[in-house]
């Protein structure tokens, strides 16, 4: 019913910079809050920044300083700027919402994107 789709992915030497988008469609009826979970080999899921429709936003403190995530809540888009990207940023990157739905305007589900790699190395 909702579909994420990210891009922006790829390989950057460490120090490096990347955006990352994601973009919502689907029968959306409102969509709360967006964000970024990344995940490494061998490691669990983690969030790296989430961002509200009210405009609060998280990071997680290893990203603090160095990543940006804005929203663009007409085009229902979600973004992630990277800076100062180091290798331990080496992870695939997911997409995440909160959504409800023209079926269901009353009840938030949470949705995910299929993910988009991104290495940091020499």
């Amino acid at each position: 019913q909702v579909q994420l789709v990210e891009s922006g992915g790829g390989l950057v030497q460490p120090g490096g910079s990347l955006r990352l988008s994601c973009a919502a469609s689907g029968s959306i009826f409102s969509i709360n809050a967006m964000g970024w979970y990344r995940q490494a080999p061998g490691k669990q899921r983690e969030l790296v920044a989430s961002a509200t429709s009210g405009g609060s936003t998280v990071y997680a403190d290893s990203v603090k300083g160095r990543f940006t995530i804005s929203r663009d809540s007409a085009k229902n888009t979600v973004y992630l700027q990277m800076n100062s990207l180091k290798p331990e940023d080496t992870a695939v990157y997911f997409c995440n919402a909160a959504a409800t739905t023209m079926n269901n305007m009353y009840v938030y589900s949470i949705y995910w994107g299929q993910g988009t790699q991104v290495t940091v190395s020499s």
